[in-house]
């Protein structure tokens, strides 16, 4: 991203980088989502697009998930520098996603604004339904709106580096309603202009910034009294000038109103301190972090990438606002959810008599819930209430069932998690038939792993590759890595249930998977000439353009590096290899 700054003018125009959940959560498959395309851009052209992580583990707070918003800055993309790859790398959110059991959202800037695909942070037009602003709620209210994510409204949180910081603090303030916490990475003050951006210009206060994030505010400005913020920057910044910092923090407490006390200074991890401000109420509402030896940068701690404007030595910024963010929400009952103690079933001809007990330290349990899934399914909402509760279910068809029971507080509205049934059998057992739902799943030069639903009344399961059984003994489980395959080979599978006495299912339906190529990502960093030269890169109108994907990487001379990562035969991309 350096090359944007050789010139005044290029320096000042880019900034580095520059409704209620169901009761019944849905586990995410805990990986990053194919790239997306959301909501049309009408002021900055294209198409909206980027990606999302949906954990597989359950939320800590109100027993719903929240919604975290994490902006790039300039010359970066989500792609590459926000998520990178499968596992943390980038800005290292999987790990704090999967600890608060959070949906994380990496869009990409539409259009390509200051020249390096910045977020529109310096418009003048602060509208809902203007440019990024536009695109971004409306991306927000896709995910709040769609129950199988089951996110809380009241825990929906922005965050971004750089120009994607000062985005932040631009949503924070348009939509105070919609964001209960923001988090500003080394972003100026978005009432400056795209050439101010290296130190704060004469008249830009504290207090002029508070105005107008006010204003833009408009009807909703009473939501401010209920979110909070996070401000974080570097002491080696010298993109962004280091006094936005304080300036925005600053500038978000007048907002807040009232008073505030500036509590003790804490020591960062790597480095750093950490200042507190709470209001009359005691309350903590901003946090103003200073990384020491910090560039312009994403601090994103150990097992984030480190190259590319992303510090992976400095302290871990998603677990820290994370952390803040949970711990400080003022829109959520801070309140334990229940917590189901026992739950069974059990059978007599063809009734079956669920029971389930639960605590709850707010206060009494209003009313249990029992779910089961079978040839008779129930959902029963009032299955009863109290310290525990035994319900009779008469009438079920034969077959395999299992289910799960929950309790719910009316007075706070948590649910517990749910107490799972295991499965049990009514009148006679059917015919063992085949699982279903057999996928291929991760793939290698020389493996190809398998998942298949769990099929009733099987004690164990049988795998064939092209109609030959490849394990030994019925496998327990309802997965298998089939390993020593030729590289870039197609295979068919099917997979059996076996049952008590040797029984075997018929085979299931058949899928294919390839095994791949064998090609080894390796990644180069050198100057962008080298790159031009070694065939890596090639010129266009004076910049290096990633050959393949065609990545701008920026002028093409020996003074600017970046680091290319060969995905395949004649393939780069900008970063690291996933």
């Amino acid at each position: 991203m350096a090359f944007l700054f050789k010139q005044a003018a290029i320096s000042a125009a880019c900034i580095a980088l520059a409704a209620p959940a169901s009761a019944q959560l849905q586990a995410g498959p805990g990986t990053w989502s194919a790239n997306q395309t959301w909501a049309t851009d009408t002021t900055n052209g294209g198409a909206l697009t980027g990606y999302y992580y949906w954990p597989a583990t359950t939320p800590t707070l109100a027993g719903k998930r929240a919604l975290v918003l994490v902006l790039h800055g300039c010359a970066q993309t989500a792609a590459n520098d926000v998520i990178a790859g499968t596992g943390d790398a980038g800005y290292n959110w999987k790990a704090a996603a999967d600890q608060y059991g959070a949906v994380i959202l990496a869009p990409n800037a539409t259009g390509n604004l200051y020249g390096a695909h910045c977020w529109d942070w310096a418009a003048t037009n602060r509208s809902r339904s203007y440019g990024h602003n536009a695109v971004l709620l409306d991306l927000i209210n896709r995910f709040v709106s769609n129950p199988q994510y089951a996110i809380d409204p009241k825990q929906v949180y922005v965050t971004g580096l750089s120009s994607g910081g000062s985005k932040t603090m631009v949503m924070g303030c348009v939509a105070p309603d919609v964001f209960a916490g923001v988090g500003i990475n080394a972003g100026p003050s978005p009432t400056v202009s795209s050439s101010q951006i290296s130190s704060v210009p004469s008249g830009t206060t504290s207090s002029s910034v508070a105005s107008a994030c006010t204003s833009w505010a408009g009807t909703n400005a009473s939501q401010f009294q209920t979110q909070v913020a996070s401000v974080i920057w570097g002491t080696n910044d010298y993109v962004v000038g280091q006094a936005y910092g304080p300036l925005n923090a600053a500038a978000m407490r007048q907002v807040y109103g009232g008073t505030f006390t500036k509590g003790a200074t804490a020591t960062v991890p790597t480095g750093g301190s950490n200042v507190p401000y709470t209001d009359a109420n005691g309350k903590l509402r901003t946090s103003e972090i200073v990384v020491t030896g910090m560039a312009h940068a994403w601090p994103a701690g150990s097992g984030g990438q480190n190259s590319n404007y992303v510090d992976a030595t400095k302290v871990n910024y998603p677990s820290f606002v994370m952390d803040f963010w949970f711990k400080n929400n003022l829109r959520v009952s801070q309140s334990a959810p229940p917590a189901m103690t026992s739950c069974s079933a059990s059978v007599s001809g063809s009734t079956v008599t669920v029971n389930g007990a639960a605590t709850d330290a707010a206060g009494a349990i209003s009313s249990y819930r029992v779910v089961l899934n079978g040839p008779s399914p129930v959902n029963d909402l009032a299955a009863g209430s109290g310290a525990s509760f035994s319900k009779a279910y008469a009438s079920r068809a034969d077959g395999y069932y299992s289910g799960t029971v929950t309790a719910t507080n009316s007075t706070t509205g948590l649910t517990s998690n749910a107490c799972a049934i295991p499965q049990f059998l009514v009148g006679s057992a059917p015919a063992l038939l085949p699982p279903g739902g057999l996928a291929i799943g991760a793939r290698t030069a020389s493996s190809i792993a398998l998942s298949w639903n769990a099929a009733n009344g099987a004690v164990g399961y049988n795998v064939y590759r092209n109609g030959a059984k490849v394990n030994g003994a019925a496998l327990a489980g309802m997965g298998y890595t089939d390993g020593g395959l030729a590289s870039g080979t197609s295979y068919t599978y099917e997979v059996t249930a076996t049952g008590n006495g040797g029984v075997e299912s018929a085979k299931s339906a058949s899928v294919v998977g390839s095994t791949t190529s064998g090609f080894t990502c390796t990644a180069t960093t050198a100057s962008n000439y080298a790159h031009v030269t070694a065939g890596r890169a090639h010129n266009s109108g004076g910049y290096a353009l990633a050959n393949g994907s065609n990545q701008n990487m920026g002028l093409n001379n020996t003074f600017y590096t970046s680091t290319l990562a060969q995905t395949s035969s004649g393939y780069y991309v900008i970063g690291n290899c996933p």
